[in-house]
């Protein structure tokens, strides 16, 4: 699922998904749709600063950016954020949801969804001159999967209840490998942000740093006090809120809020996954297999109202000039920006809710959207002709037609094995 809407996502991009969500405006909330893989449109684009968005004044959006910056690294840069995106969507819906329902949901959602949520706060639709911040996707990103992850999890339904009753991690060890990584890669998330190394990539380097840390720390001290045990897993969803929560504010705060921003990311978060869930008869209907609600859509909804309160007022006017921005601590106009902060995150709430809705209701009228209770029963050998897990001294039976040239049995070889693995064998 991961790698199909990977793939899926960057063709749609850039045929016509990235001017929807960047391009010319055509409605208040979405670009004019188009292909931006024309070397006349990259090369005209280059010979500027290529995230530049322009106010009707004619003041621009990110002061002190570098020039020339490439539009073709602006459209991939982009790209990922839209494929991630789907990807941690995909998370609400593991184990059930049937692949060819998945096919089609992936182009349909970055189309009708990710493009307006995307347009209408980073380029240059309402919420954007309205002065919505989000730094590098909060909202855009992770609120909008949460929310339409769970909404995805309601429509397709639940996995078998076995495997909601027992779902213990494969390998813990490839979890923090995997976890480890994706740290590293956020540095580069938040800090591309601005297309710049400037003032603001290092703040938001660093408090990126900041706030997942002591997100892990709280998480892990909760964890020791109720459950009587530090949780390795526990340590890697209180990285990930912590993650998350900095995102829409990770270059417009100081450390000493993002220090605040953690603690608050490593304890609602997990107070919403291991209380309010489990008391919640609509959380427990809908099977959210990941738990992307809490970790993406609770943590990016409240690192967007933090950065409302937090942000600093000089690093604000190099992120929006024009619109005087700063959070509600810093007086002034700051308490106008946490009632645009909470408005810009009801609008996403609605936006992937109603539309998350109509697109699956579409695809079950020609596509189940769940895989059939005997592929649920069996799993991914039954959906994929796979196993994730081929133990052959466990009775596996080597079937030719899907997992190779020959057999390792040479007492069912029909003369001698062909090809150069079979040559390699033989020799």
């Amino acid at each position: 699922m991961a790698f199909y809407a990977f793939s899926a996502v960057l063709i749609c991009w850039v045929v016509w998904a990235y001017k929807m969500s960047f391009g010319e405006q055509l409605l208040p909330f979405l670009g004019k749709p188009g292909p931006s893989l024309d070397q006349k449109f990259l090369i005209n684009q280059a010979t500027l600063p290529a995230t530049t968005q322009f106010y009707h004044n004619g003041t621009v959006e990110t002061a002190g950016i570098a020039p020339n910056y490439p539009m073709g690294s602006l459209v991939l840069y982009q790209f990922v954020f839209a494929a991630i995106t789907l990807v941690l969507l995909a998370g609400s819906l593991l184990g059930r949801m049937n692949f060819k329902a998945w096919m089609v949901f992936v182009p349909l959602w970055l189309t009708f969804s990710y493009t307006i949520g995307a347009f209408s706060i980073w380029g240059g639709g309402f919420l954007f001159h309205w002065g919505v911040m989000d730094y590098a996707g909060g909202y855009v990103i992770h609120l909008s999967s949460g929310i339409a992850g769970l909404t995805a999890a309601y429509w397709v339904g639940p996995r078998l209840k076995k495997d909601r009753e027992s779902f213990p991690p494969n390998n813990v060890l490839m979890t923090l490998t995997g976890a480890g990584l994706l740290w590293m890669g956020w540095a580069g998330f938040n800090g591309g942000a601005p297309y710049s190394a400037n003032v603001l990539s290092s703040m938001a380097v660093l408090n990126t740093n900041i706030c997942a840390t002591t997100s892990i720390l709280i998480w892990t001290c909760l964890d020791v006090i109720f459950f009587k045990k530090p949780s390795v897993i526990g340590a890697v969803q209180g990285m990930i809120t912590g993650l998350v929560c900095i995102t829409p504010g990770a270059g417009l705060v100081q450390g000493w809020a993002a220090i605040i921003m953690g603690v608050l990311s490593g304890s609602i978060p997990w107070f919403t996954m291991m209380v309010v869930h489990k008391r919640c008869s609509l959380l427990q209907k809908i099977d959210d297999t990941l738990g992307v609600f809490h970790t993406h859509a609770v943590a990016g909804i409240l690192g967007g109202l933090l950065t409302g309160l937090f942000a600093e007022p000089e690093l604000s006017a190099l992120f929006l000039p024009v619109t005087n921005s700063r959070g509600a601590v810093y007086g002034g106009s700051g308490g106008m920006q946490l009632v645009k902060q909470l408005a810009g995150a009801g609008f996403i709430v609605v936006l992937n809710v109603i539309v998350t809705t109509i697109i699956c209701l579409l695809i079950r009228l020609v596509i189940p959207l769940r895989m059939p209770e005997e592929q649920l029963l069996v799993g991914d050998d039954a959906a994929h002709g796979e196993e994730a897990y081929a133990l052959w001294g466990d009775g596996e039976t080597y079937d030719e037609s899907k997992h190779g040239w020959y057999s390792d049995d040479t007492t069912h070889r029909k003369g001698a094995n062909t090809g150069i693995i079979g040559q390699l064998n033989n020799v």
